[in-house]
């Protein structure tokens, strides 16, 4: 399997989600370029933290637009895998290629801490190796990651279950105070309806090694590897 990690300007999570598929026995990374249109025929495209241009306007809004952009949308399009993460799911939302849009924390202020998510389906690519209900850590750093949806869009998602992770506590109850940004119902990751697109806020890339203080993330990145390999 090929995986194709884009580089915008401002990006900064681009070597740490590389090495972290790098880390997948059988994965070959490749760097994409936002100025190129060419995805080096890439099995999966990642969108991986950061600030992409910035972050001006708005977070992800530039990035949309970036020449890469159009081929990374007609490759999601056709049922390629793509995964936004941070800043990256900002762009999949800004791009049309995810339902809902990531709003300023309910605080107002940028937060950097540890999460805990509780996987809600185990049944799409992105999930298949892990198990409904179960409780993952790993960090979380952003200031627009209050995920909203309108009332019928969230409802259909969730009907359909579309959210694959949700901000919970140590005891895997969705609270308010484990909830990092405000998001609606405790969103932290959605998948589009093809199931062939993942955005997430919370930092998997950053969770591969027990010196990191958890080995989580890497328990999603190896299940979707499996998965398409």
């Amino acid at each position: 399997m090929k995986v194709g990690i884009v580089i915008f300007p401002g990006s900064n999570c681009d070597y740490d989600a590389y090495q972290a598929f790098k880390m997948v026995d059988g994965v070959e990374v490749e760097y994409l370029w936002h100025g190129s249109d060419d995805l080096k025929s890439v099995d999966v495209v990642v969108l991986p933290g950061g600030f992409a241009h910035g972050d001006y306007l708005r977070a992800g809004s530039i990035a949309r637009f970036s020449p890469i952009m159009k081929r990374v949308i007609e490759f999601a399009e056709s049922g390629g895998f793509v995964i936004g993460i941070c800043n990256g799911f900002q762009v999949l939302l800004e791009s049309g290629l995810l339902p809902g849009a990531l709003m300023k924390n309910i605080n107002l202020r940028f937060v950097c801490r540890e999460v805990i998510l509780r996987v809600e389906n185990a049944n799409t690519a992105f999930t298949s190796g892990l198990k409904q209900g179960q409780l993952l850590r790993m960090p979380v750093a952003h200031g627009e990651g209050n995920y909203y949806a309108d009332i019928s869009t969230l409802s259909r998602m969730e009907s359909e279950s579309r959210v694959i992770f949700r901000y919970v506590d140590r005891e895997g109850v969705v609270t308010a105070e484990a909830n990092p940004n405000g998001s609606i119902n405790g969103v932290a990751g959605i998948v589009s309806e093809k199931g062939n697109v993942l955005g997430m806020m919370p930092h998997p890339e950053r969770a591969i090694e027990h010196i990191l203080g958890s080995i989580d993330g890497g328990h999603i990145i190896r299940s979707f590897c499996m998965a398409k390999t």
